[in-house]
């Protein structure tokens, strides 16, 4: 088996460098492998990288009828290099797919690298699904904390054990065309999941578009989520400053003394629609602010707001907006 080139190593070694404190530490790296062209190009390069220090593991999710095949080739494939590998078996509880599929394989996952000694878990995402990410989320209207894009790493709690659990993207300036590569010229043909192309997913019809758009440069867009999420840290500290300042919460009320650039009330405002357990996309809520502004009044996820004057002392007042909950309304 051709394992990837010297050049592809290094450059895998670079990314992974900036993401995992344990790198050159000794610690094991866990990859998540479902079959596919991704992550067994994933697999290889911290083979390659990283010799003795890959664990592995596979969820089978039981939606299709190729899935236990599947996954005793990711086992074989990981034997014959060598590579601890477990498979673990879940079941998808009805509702949203794909939502219900990720947090399922998420937790399995939590599960078996804990088994196998380590808390660090990398993903083969890479900049095409970056792009994808960035335009759903544009095209819905999503605020900075989502044209940020895939996170290149974040940390999970799992709760029993209570741990926690490191997950890194060390391919989000990779192009899918590239890994793909990787594995032909490992001689492994991997897996065809025929729900990449099932057309009824919006991930599945943007990545179809995208692929007609060939003046896009997807790691391009990658590179610009990456910068966003710089910003988003910025912003966040903005945004729990004001909240500090300018949000109060009297009785059944909450208020809020507007005035900020857009994207502060936009987001105090989602803040404010979630602690009444309401969570509308951002492109409503920046329907609400507009209409709050304008208006003086608007009602979004069983929330109703108006502008009135809120007493902040015994002789002041200030132009705010007042949140309460929509009364019931009568049949």
């Amino acid at each position: 088996m051709k394992l990837p080139a010297g050049h592809q190593v290094e450059r895998f070694l670079a990314e992974l460098q900036k993401l995992w404190i344990d790198h050159d530490e000794g610690g094991r790296l866990g990859i998540a492998v479902s079959g596919g062209p991704d992550s067994l190009a994933l697999l290889l390069l911290a083979h390659a990288a990283l010799p003795g220090r890959v664990v592995a593991a596979t969820i089978d999710h039981g939606l299709r009828a190729q899935s236990v095949d599947e996954a005793a080739f990711v086992h074989d494939l990981c034997g014959s290099l060598g590579i601890p590998h477990l498979t673990r078996r879940i079941e998808v509880a009805p509702g949203n797919l794909q939502d219900r599929a990720r947090d399922g394989r998420y937790r399995a996952l939590f599960d078996a690298f804990l088994e196998l000694g380590t808390d660090t878990l990398a993903t083969a995402h890479h900049a095409d699904d970056q792009a994808e990410t960035v335009m759903m989320r544009l095209n819905r209207g999503s605020g900075i904390a989502g044209l940020a894009g895939i996170r290149a790493h974040r940390v999970d709690v799992h709760p029993e054990p209570l741990a926690e659990m490191l997950i890194v993207r060390p391919l989000l300036e990779w192009r899918k065309d590239e890994l793909a590569q990787i594995v032909a010229d490992a001689g492994i043909e991997p897996v065809r999941d025929a729900s990449n192309e099932d057309a009824r997913f919006d991930r599945v019809r943007m990545r179809a578009a995208l692929g007609e758009a060939d003046w896009l440069d997807p790691v391009a867009v990658a590179r610009s989520a990456r910068i966003l999420q710089d910003a988003e840290r910025i912003v966040d500290t903005a945004i729990r400053e004001t909240w500090d300042r300018c949000v109060f919460a009297e009785g059944e009320a909450i208020w809020f003394h507007p005035g900020h650039p857009f994207l502060i009330d936009r987001e105090i405002v989602a803040r404010i629609l979630a602690e009444f357990g309401s969570s509308p996309r951002g492109s409503a809520v920046a329907t609400m602010v507009d209409a709050l502004h304008r208006d003086g009044a608007a009602c979004l996820g069983g929330v109703m707001a108006k502008r009135a004057w809120h007493r902040t002392g015994p002789r002041s007042e200030t132009d705010a907006w007042k949140f309460e909950r929509e009364p019931p309304r009568k049949s």
